[in-house]
């Protein structure tokens, strides 16, 4: 009696796997290495006030000036790791981002910082070209899309767990080197540098389809309308609804995708395939990311500032003070964490748009239960772990679903967009959420948002995650399920024998 040898194609399969595994190794360190530059400067930010000789809110610039590039690099980034090589540009930007983190710790006027601060942000290119690596590795197996959900899970993880480790790093780490500004930025500067080792040696090139080519005309017509967008918001939150130019700026932007897609549509390799976008499978996805990114980016400083309020002067806040509201932080990202690992499991019970569907309505519940639930510290506390473990699950879940509604070639630009779309639902959240908060301020504490304010910033977060979970209603039932391995793929690396089967 004899036993059947395993075919090619499924001894690739399993190799192929294995070396998912081996990359989401290496690729969990560079997530984690983004969570701690997102993490590793909140707690210092008082002392780089006064270290740079600005006011408090001066800084807002630096965050206006990353989100700004993030908008504008995502895009191009995503679609040169599509034509050249995901890894390749996962370098390129990991040097940018050590070159910017380097320059922070030398930086010593607010310009030089801006700039610096502003070029750090190349990092947020990172998991989208990661989701990108892995699907394209996992194309070749027949369970690419799974595979892509708990990888991407896994680095969500690294990500939020990067994020608490700079967090408490960050002021500690100031604190024992005597309050020393600039060595106390060398560490996530270190950090950074060492992981571009980690890349350059454990993660595996894509396999990138040949005989492309850079959409430029396309691409600029795309930043300028991102420029013009994410300007435009910018000086909503810094100028307020009054200033006319204001209006002027997004207006225009919106009008300028007019001519990007009549031009996008005539070419054969365009910057982003509107065609592709157009489908059932993707433009949910996209518009849940927009979404979404009101509530994921916009919403954590109200959180703050309303966890700090005393309640004894204004009727309303919790009082907490900063290292119980740093715990409270703490908390929602670990309520993170746990979506981020529920999401591939509940996908795999029920379906990955199921799945979708849920996260978004665990996010809308849990900010719209802010409404008649916030007057104690549990009450809060309940709303931010729901409203997390939901967060947790879209923020693995839209790269993943992107990249696996996308057709081979254009998994990286498909997942950028996911973090582009995201990008500008937090900066019109955060303009839009700066002047309602800014507007009817307590004259008894003097710079207390009115309790309207945030009642407004959570109505807002709940009913933009509601019409995710609505919107995701129109994708189609099987979307983003495993699908047979790509035979082209197979033949590549291992091709039939000539000689036929032995």
């Amino acid at each position: 009696m004899t036993t059947a040898s395993p075919s090619p194609a499924s001894s690739t399969a399993r190799s192929a796997g294995a070396i998912t595994f081996g990359l989401v190794g290496f690729l969990f360190l560079v997530e984690l290495t983004s969570g701690i530059l997102q993490g590793y400067y909140v707690p210092l930010i008082s002392d780089l006030v006064k270290h740079l000789h600005i006011k408090d809110g001066d800084f807002n610039w630096f965050e206006a000036a990353q989100l700004l590039l993030s908008a504008l690099v995502v895009p191009i980034l995503a679609k040169l790791g599509d034509m050249v090589g995901h890894k390749r540009i996962l370098l390129i930007s990991t040097v940018l981002t050590a070159g910017a983190t380097w320059a922070l710790a030398f930086s010593g006027n607010f310009t030089t910082f801006l700039i610096a601060w502003a070029l750090q942000g190349f990092y947020v290119v990172w998991l989208p070209l990661e989701v990108a690596l892995i699907f394209d590795r996992g194309r070749r197996t027949s369970t690419g899309a799974s595979q892509t959900r708990r990888a991407a899970g896994l680095l969500v993880v690294a990500l939020e767990a990067g994020a608490i480790i700079g967090a408490l790093g960050g002021s500690a780490v100031f604190e024992a080197l005597g309050h020393n500004v600039t060595l106390t930025l060398f560490v996530p500067a270190i950090c950074v540098t060492l992981v571009f080792f980690a890349i350059l040696f454990g993660v595996p090139e894509s396999q990138p389809v040949p005989g492309r080519k850079l959409d430029v005309p396309g691409f600029a017509l795309l930043s300028l309308a991102l420029l013009l967008i994410t300007s435009g918001l910018t000086f909503l939150r810094i100028n307020g609804p009054g200033a006319w130019f204001v209006w002027v700026l997004i207006a225009a932007g919106l009008l300028a995708f007019i001519p990007f897609a009549r031009f996008e549509l005539k070419q054969k390799d365009p910057a982003i395939d509107l065609r592709v976008v157009a489908q059932p499978s993707m433009w949910p996805v996209l518009l849940t990311a927009g979404l979404f990114g009101i509530s994921v980016l916009g919403a954590q400083a109200p959180l703050s500032t309303f966890a700090g309020t005393d309640p004894s002067e204004v009727g309303y806040g919790l009082g907490l003070s900063s290292g119980l509201r740093s715990i409270l932080i703490g908390i929602y990202l670990v309520s993170l964490i746990v979506g981020a690992l529920l999401f591939p499991l509940l996908s795999r019970r029920a379906s990955p748009r199921v799945a979708l569907i849920v996260a978004a309505f665990f996010v809308a519940v849990g900010y719209l239960m802010f409404l008649p639930l916030h007057a104690n510290l549990p009450e809060v506390l309940i709303n931010m772990v729901i409203a997390g473990i939901g967060s947790g699950a879209l923020v693995a879940a839209l790269p993943a679903a992107a990249a696996a509604a996308a057709p081979r070639g254009q998994t990286g630009i498909a997942a950028g967009l996911t973090n582009t779309t995201k990008t500008i639902g937090g900066s019109f959240a955060s303009a839009v959420f700066g002047v309602v908060l800014a507007t009817g301020v307590v004259a008894v504490a003097s710079t207390a948002a009115p309790l309207a304010g945030y009642m407004t910033v959570w109505a807002v977060c709940g009913v933009g995650a509601l019409a995710s979970a609505i919107v995701l209603f129109f994708v189609p039932k099987l979307a983003f399920a495993d699908v047979e391995p790509d035979e082209d793929l197979l033949a590549e690396i291992a091709p039939p024998s000539p000689y036929g089967a032995p």
